[in-house]
């Protein structure tokens, strides 16, 4: 990590990810899944509107490049198609047998950015990214 402020987001997002698996373990249980991630993702727009507009951080979008947009609208396609299968399964499963297979999503980041972006981690980082491999597998097909 580049920065102490750098690890210092990414350390809150971990938490507010993993509020996010209690939160909607808790929230599913008496409402479809798809309903729940519609209401989910109404609350993060209204939020995230007034925050942008409160944090003085709005700008014309429209000023956006094409190739902004595409990226930007297929990641929010990804979030989407991820959020939908996530409130499904944590409706079906255990939030503790759940969230370790869906954080195979930190290995699968680190393959994508090799083979699209040209990032090369060192050793010590394909290390750590194996025992994570090894560890969502462990965890995923425990009895």
């Amino acid at each position: 990590m580049a920065t102490h402020s750098g690890f210092y987001w990414a350390f809150l997002s971990a938490i507010f990810a993993a509020l996010t698996a209690i939160f909607v373990k808790l929230g599913v249980q008496e409402v479809d899944s798809d309903l729940a991630t519609l209401i989910r993702t109404a609350i993060i727009l209204l939020v995230l509107v007034a925050f942008v507009m409160l944090t003085g951080k709005w700008s014309n979008p429209l000023t956006l490049t094409a190739r902004t947009w595409w990226f930007l609208a297929l990641s929010a396609l990804a979030t989407g198609a991820s959020w939908v299968c996530y409130f499904r399964v944590l409706k079906l499963g255990e939030a503790s047998k759940v969230a370790p297979i869906d954080k195979l999503s930190i290995v699968l980041v680190v393959l994508f950015a090799v083979l699209f972006l040209g990032e090369r981690p060192s050793l010590r980082e394909w290390s750590g990214i194996a025992m994570i491999a090894g560890g969502v597998l462990i965890l995923a097909f425990r009895r």
